[in-house]
């Protein structure tokens, strides 16, 4: 897998994230269990967006110092700003799916706030081993991007039949499963996963939730790692974009959850980007759409989506 980041880059990528969950976990640890308001959810997903046009800047210089070319750097600087609009796009409706999980299981507010700082190391993880088996799918198997594209196209007509349904977790296989396995207590314990009933060590609710929030990512992370692929095969990019549409997660979901009502279009407008993006993917070694296109696509999509939702959301307040 060839990529065209310094190796210094890499370290520099490393020492950003690792102090990024320094700061989640420690600091803002201190603050203990909170409710998150939407201020506060708004002020940190700004941050997070600012931090990462911040890494894209040091990206394209970093590309430009090393090729000489500004050209290059252009066009790597686009691929990664898709990206990660793409992998933030995608992660709303993960965090549809956090909301819907944390409202069945009656997660008090100031509770979900651990289970997502959980969630996103865990999310960090799982998604740098699958990007990198990807990448070394692609590099052996390059038919591999046509099963890619398939699986996206077919994703987005599901996303688009499922959108507008009301999801029923209690016809979950994996929550029936865990049920059958693990003795749960009927009420939380703080922020505990274990508490203990007659002696014995049992499961909370919260410890329910983490591993469903879990299997979630692992089905999104499906979906969205083949997404970025059909923007570029450097794993650097992938990678970076990927982990910078994570770190902001937690504060979006804050963010969203106070307003995923007046968004409820939203999902329509994700199904018809996957499916562009897999139709992009099987178009690849025919007709390479530019990266500036796809940007451009992306963008009109969730604008035009996001509009068409809040135009729907005043028609029904009037009504």
């Amino acid at each position: 897998m060839e990529t065209i980041a310094p190796l210094w880059l890499w370290a520099t990528f490393g020492g950003i994230v690792l102090v990024s969950l320094f700061i989640d976990f420690v600091v803002l640890k201190k603050q203990g269990s909170h409710d998150i308001g939407v201020k506060e959810a708004a002020i940190w997903s700004l941050v997070w967006v600012a931090l990462s046009f911040l890494f894209n800047g040091l990206f394209w210089w970093a590309v430009r110092d090393t090729t000489g070319s500004v050209e290059i750097a252009n066009t790597k600087s686009l691929e990664f700003l898709t990206g990660y609009l793409i992998e933030k796009s995608l992660a709303v409706d993960n965090i549809f799916v956090f909301l819907l999980i944390f409202t069945y299981f009656a997660v008090p507010s100031q509770f979900q706030k651990r289970v997502l700082m959980i969630g996103i190391i865990g999310a960090i993880v799982l998604r740098t081993v699958m990007i990198l088996i990807g990448g070394w799918l692609l590099a052996e198997f390059h038919w591999i991007l046509y099963v890619f594209g398939a699986f996206l196209i077919l994703t987005g007509i599901k996303m688009w039949w499922a959108a507008g349904k009301e999801p029923n977790l209690d016809d979950n296989p994996a929550l029936k499963l865990l049920r059958k396995l693990i003795p749960v207590s009927k009420n939380y314990d703080g922020e505990k996963f274990w508490t203990v009933e007659n002696g014995k060590k049992i499961a909370t609710p919260l410890f329910m939730v983490i591993c469903l929030i879990a299997l979630t990512d692992v089905i999104f992370a499906v979906d969205s790692i083949p997404a970025i692929f059909a923007i570029t095969s450097d794993p650097f990019i992938v990678l970076t974009s990927n982990v910078f549409a994570i770190l902001g997660l937690r504060a979006m979901y804050f963010l969203l959850a106070a307003v995923a009502n007046k968004f409820h279009l939203l999902n329509y407008g994700l199904a018809v980007i996957l499916i562009f993006i897999g139709t992009k993917m099987c178009l690849i070694d025919y007709y390479k759409i530019p990266v500036a296109v796809s940007l451009g696509v992306v963008m009109g999509i969730l604008a035009l989506t996001m509009l068409l939702s809040m135009r729907a959301s005043k028609s029904e307040t009037r009504g």
